[in-house]
């Protein structure tokens, strides 16, 4: 693989993209990151203390109305390999304004898509999307496109993987489909159900458990996934899905049952709960033979230790986290 070409990072703002940057960095890849802001506070940024952090170039464009500029610069760089993390990813909130959700996730993505058919160049376009396009699980489900979404989020991120298989099929579009099970590390959105419990505890606030905590999901450490998206970059066959997660599963409350031990607490002082979110799946498993087979991959940071480590990063920046909001705000 020519490491000389840059690689494309749409979405580089986001926990996975910039995490994801930081290991093409670190393996001598060249890499140019798109946003619709601003670079991310260092404090959420995996790449920014980079040894090759000269190998990366930002651009400031925004999916919704920026389709031409992404694909003029894919023309421009002779871009082979774009990895796609760009989405309104909220769930419960999708509910309210159902139509952001669906403009970027389908409506943008789609046009994007649409243009990115003419440049010659592309070998790979990697799309990160997300299990919930499934619904809830009974048992280890296998790569499928036997969909049932069950909130707007999760249906917008459907219809905007059914487009691009439709390219695939029709006119060889080059994707290649990923979805990782609940992505967790240093570095995420406090927002997130891991970092959000670790901080809520060490900053005397409540968690709110919707449903009681009772949903069952495998959390899987961002590394795992940034080796993972390696070894598809280089391995993985175009049209193919792969599921990327870890074989082990836990429910929610049992997951900040561990944190509270690892911090010292007990449960009942950080956690109130709340009623369920609307259209909440009750379990994600997802089968992760098939990478493990066709590409060697494997994950290597187990639960306990990948939680140390998020738990060690919440410590060590609280007083700077401190000053971002713990809640999600909403951008059109």
């Amino acid at each position: 693989m020519d490491k000389s070409k840059p690689i494309l990072v749409l979405g580089s703002n986001s926990f996975s993209g910039s995490s994801f940057i930081d290991e093409l960095l670190t393996g001598g890849y060249k890499v140019i990151g798109v946003s619709r802001s601003k670079e991310i506070a260092k404090v959420f940024c995996a790449y920014h203390e980079n040894i090759y952090l000269h190998n990366f170039k930002f651009e400031q464009i925004d999916l919704n109305g920026g389709t031409e500029i992404i694909a003029e610069l894919v023309r421009l760089n002779k871009i082979e390999f774009i990895f796609n993390f760009i989405a309104q990813s909220m769930v419960s909130q999708s509910w309210n304004s159902s139509e952001h959700w669906y403009q970027t996730n389908v409506v943008s993505t789609s046009i994007l898509a649409n243009l990115l058919l003419k440049e010659k160049s592309i070998k790979k376009f990697i799309q990160f999307t997300t299990p919930e396009v499934y619904g809830s699980m009974s048992g280890w489900v296998k790569e499928t496109f036997e969909f049932a979404p069950s909130t707007p989020y999760a249906i917008s991120r459907a219809a905007g993987d059914w487009h691009l298989k439709g390219l695939f099929t029709n006119y060889g579009f080059p994707v290649i489909f990923t979805r990782a099970s609940n992505v967790y590390g240093a570095g995420q959105q406090l927002y997130r159900i891991i970092p959000k419990a670790i901080f809520s505890a060490l900053a005397g606030q409540k968690l709110i458990l919707h449903g009681g905590g009772k949903s069952v999901r495998s959390f899987i450490h961002i590394n795992d996934v940034s080796s993972a998206l390696i070894s598809i970059l280089e391995r993985g066959v175009v049209g193919a899905s792969y599921h990327i997660s870890t074989r082990e599963l836990i429910s929610i409350i049992d997951l900040v049952q561990i944190l509270a031990l690892d911090l010292d607490k007990n449960i009942e002082e950080i956690i109130e709960i709340g009623p369920d979110r609307i259209g909440n799946d009750l379990a994600y498993q997802l089968d992760s033979d098939k990478i493990r087979n066709e590409t060697g991959w494997n994950d290597e940071i187990d639960l306990n230790t990948g939680l140390q480590l998020t738990v060690d990063w919440v410590k060590s920046n609280l007083n700077s986290l401190k000053t971002f909001p713990s809640t999600y705000e909403h951008k059109r």
